[in-house]
């Protein structure tokens, strides 16, 4: 049985301050009031009769006038107390509506992305990032949605029955998207240390280039780039994990030149390249791990030229 002298238990998606119940507040405060002016009248009349021995007596309005006074300034305490308490139930309103607003920009969002018109869609990838910008505390969902789309089917063949016209934008978009908010780790809107899934998704260009993938966890695990060109030029690697493992280079061109690995583990291991090349021409590897233990080269080329550091092999 709820203790009806406990104040109300806070509940999930509410923002309304944890308070007192009204009618356990408003009559304790009638009553402390009442108490207080009974005490303070006596105890003011008890006061100035002391110090008024052998003197003019004290008369009945000095002590009237004293108790109002302080009844007075009880009565300013306690109506800054209900100006607070009120301040705090708009707050906890406009929170509500805030969140009840940010999702449903979610949901019309994700509606978007679903749409078959890929203008639609390209407007659910910009309204998707934006409320990401304004949502910090769902902002890895936001992120979250936007790899999954490229984590779904997609078809590349343009002669195939499941191919969609529009639909290579809407992902390169995506990836555009997403390296922007990857450029610089301080300002309010990064998603730099965010989580990044693309496990198995398929690639057939994309620009990553002069992200900063730190902290965090990037998986590009059993992914397939098959033609195109993938940039992760100028990119920094560190103090996260980044895993290509498991992905296949299939007449691709990635190019990780003039890239930064340090601090962190990045793993092409068990990767394919087959007829395509992945360039590191001029990248530095330090005080991290790269791997490619385990990779298979058919026909295909990795150019480490110019590079520093150290690769497991």
């Amino acid at each position: 049985m709820t203790n009806p002298l406990q104040p109300r238990p806070k509940q999930d998606g509410r923002h309304t301050p944890n308070l007192w119940p009204v009618w356990i507040v408003a009559p304790g405060a009638l009553l402390l009031v009442g108490a207080a002016a009974f005490g303070l009248y006596h105890g003011a009349e008890l006061l100035l009769s002391s110090e008024s021995t052998g003197k003019k007596p004290v008369g009945v309005q000095d002590v009237i006038k004293t108790t109002v006074t302080v009844l007075t300034l009880i009565g300013a305490v306690l109506a800054a107390l209900y100006a607070y308490r009120k301040q705090l139930l708009d707050e906890g309103t406009s929170h509500r509506a805030d969140s009840t607003q940010l999702t449903e920009r979610y949901t019309k969002a994700a509606e978007q992305l679903g749409h078959e018109q890929p203008a639609v869609r390209l407007a659910g990838v910009y309204a998707m990032a934006r409320l990401a910008d304004d949502w910090p505390e769902q902002r890895q969902v936001c992120v979250d949605v936007l790899c999954a789309y490229l984590r779904m089917p997609y078809e590349t063949d343009t002669t195939a029955p499941a191919f969609r016209h529009g639909e290579r934008e809407v992902r390169l978009t995506i990836i555009r998207t997403i390296r922007d908010h990857l450029q610089d780790p301080t300002t309010t809107n990064t998603w730099c240390g965010r989580n990044l899934d693309f496990t198995g998704a398929t690639f057939d260009g994309g620009d990553f280039t002069r992200s900063n993938f730190s902290g965090g966890r990037v998986s590009f695990s059993g992914s397939t780039f098959s033609g195109g060109v993938a940039y992760f030029s100028d990119s920094t690697f560190s103090g996260g994990q980044v895993s290509f493992s498991g992905s296949t280079f299939s007449g691709a061109q990635a190019f990780f030149h003039g890239s930064t690995f340090s601090g962190g583990q990045v793993s092409f291991s068990g990767s394919t390249f087959s007829g395509g090349v992945a360039y590191f021409s001029d990248s530095t590897f330090s005080g991290g791990q790269v791997s490619l233990s385990s990779a298979t080269f058919s026909g295909g080329e990795v150019d480490f030229t110019g590079s520093t550091g150290f690769v497991h092999f």
